[in-house]
C-alpha cells in the first residue's frame, strides 16, 4: 500500500500546486487592488526597516530639511495605506479623488527623496574625505535605500494607475474547475415516474 502511494507523490504534489495557483488567481480576480497594495508594502518596509541608517545620515550630514524630508516620506507612506484601502473598495469602481490624493502623496514622497539624495551628495562633496569608514558605510546605505525607495514608489504609482487594467486582465483568466460527468447533465430524466 505504501509503495502504491509513494509512486503517486509527484502527481499529488503537482495537483496540490495547481490548486494553490488556481486559488491565488481566484483571490486576485476578487481583489485586484492587492497588486498595488503589495508594491506599497514592499516600498514601505524597504524604507522603514532602514530608518537607522537614514537617521544616522541625517544627524551626520545635517543638510537643509533632511530630517523634514525623512519625516514627510515616512508619514506620507503611512497615510498612503489609508488612501490605498479606501481608493479601491471591494467589487466597486475605484474612488477617483482618493486615487488622485494617493498619487499626490507618492509624488511628494519622491520629491522629498530626491531632495534627500541631493543633500547627501552636497554633504559628501563639502566634507571631502573627513568622514570615517563607519559613517561612510551608513551614508552609502542610506543613499541606496532612498534610491531604491524612489524606484519602488514610482513602481507603486504605475501599479495604482494600471489597477483597472489588472482587474480586467484577471477576469479573463479561467479559474473554474472542470467536473467530470457534468457534460451529460442533459441526459438525466427528471420526469415523475408513475
Amino acid at each position: 500500500m505504501k509503495t502504491k502511494n509513494s509512486k503517486n507523490v509527484p502527481g499529488r504534489i503537482g495537483a496540490w500546486l495547481k490548486e494553490r495557483v488556481r486559488k491565488f488567481f481566484v483571490a486576485l480576480k476578487k481583489n485586484p487592488q492587492a497588486v498595488p497594495l503589495a508594491a506599497l508594502c514592499i516600498s514601505f518596509l524597504q524604507y522603514s526597516l532602514n530608518m537607522t541608517d537614514i537617521s544616522n545620515t541625517t544627524a551626520k550630514i545635517q543638510g537643509p530639511n533632511m530630517g523634514l524630508c525623512a519625516f514627510i516620506t515616512m508619514l506620507f507612506m503611512i497615510l498612503s495605506f489609508v488612501c490605498m484601502l479606501n481608493a479601491f473598495p471591494k467589487r466597486q469602481k475605484p474612488k477617483l479623488p482618493v486615487v488622485i490624493l494617493m498619487i499626490v502623496l507618492y509624488a511628494i514622497t519622491v520629491v522629498c527623496d530626491i531632495h534627500y539624495l541631493g543633500c547627501i551628495n552636497n554633504g559628501l562633496a563639502a566634507a571631502g574625505n573627513s568622514f570615517n569608514a563607519k559613517a561612510l558605510t551608513y551614508i552609502y546605505s542610506a543613499y541606496s535605500t532612498v534610491t531604491m525607495h524612489i524606484v519602488l514608489t514610482v513602481l507603486t504609482i504605475i501599479l495604482v494607475i494600471l489597477e483597472p487594467v489588472f482587474a480586467k486582465l484577471f477576469k479573463k483568466i479561467k479559474t473554474s474547475i472542470e467536473v467530470e460527468g457534468s457534460g451529460n447533465i442533459g441526459e438525466i430524466d427528471i420526469a415523475e415516474e408513475e
